[in-house]
């Protein structure tokens, strides 16, 4: 990693808050996505977090009024690309949910004159490369915002919006 890359993922959690050298996040959330982030100094528990199958819950606004049918593929697991090769996700729960009581976004996303819109709880064992973002889209309804509200046992709903705070128990 060069040091233009290290010094600005440091300068990027210096802007987050006072942590510790070598803190790192568990997992990642894209440019566009909101939500549950976790910090740790401990590779192994960003290892055992990321690759043993702990759930990851996520909030998607999508566009267009979700149908059955396209719930049950995403559940089933469809097919999607990564890097260039096709990959068939895991079974994961899917289900439409009501507008969550969320902020509304400082950016806009669109406005009614486009359509409708709905939104989906997608929990995952699994993390790919934007992979919320490609089942949607493979089921014909692209995410139009995407958040993060839960990872193992530690929910969003339990912070307010910026804040931070120290856990012991992740799963």
């Amino acid at each position: 990693m060069s040091n233009d890359v290290k010094s600005h993922k440091k300068n990027f959690l210096g802007e987050l808050g006072d942590f510790p050298e070598g803190t790192m996040s568990i997992g990642r959330l894209d440019e566009k996505s909101e939500g549950l982030l976790l910090l740790t100094t401990d590779g192994k528990t960003s290892n055992t977090i990321n690759g043993s199958g702990i759930e990851k819950e996520y909030y998607a606004q999508i566009d267009g009024v979700i149908s059955s049918e396209a719930v049950e593929k995403m559940i089933k697991g469809v097919e999607i690309g990564i890097n260039g090769i096709k990959y068939l996700t895991k079974p994961c729960k899917v289900q439409k949910i009501e507008k969550p009581d969320f902020p509304n976004r400082t950016q806009k996303i669109r406005d009614n004159r486009h359509g409708p819109t709905s939104w989906v709880s997608i929990t995952l064992s699994e993390g790919k490369f934007r992979q919320v973002r490609k089942m949607t889209a493979a089921v014909g309804f692209p995410t139009l915002r995407l958040i993060r509200v839960r990872v193992g046992e530690i929910h969003l709903d339990s912070l307010l919006s910026g804040d931070s705070r120290e856990v012991s128990k992740l799963l």
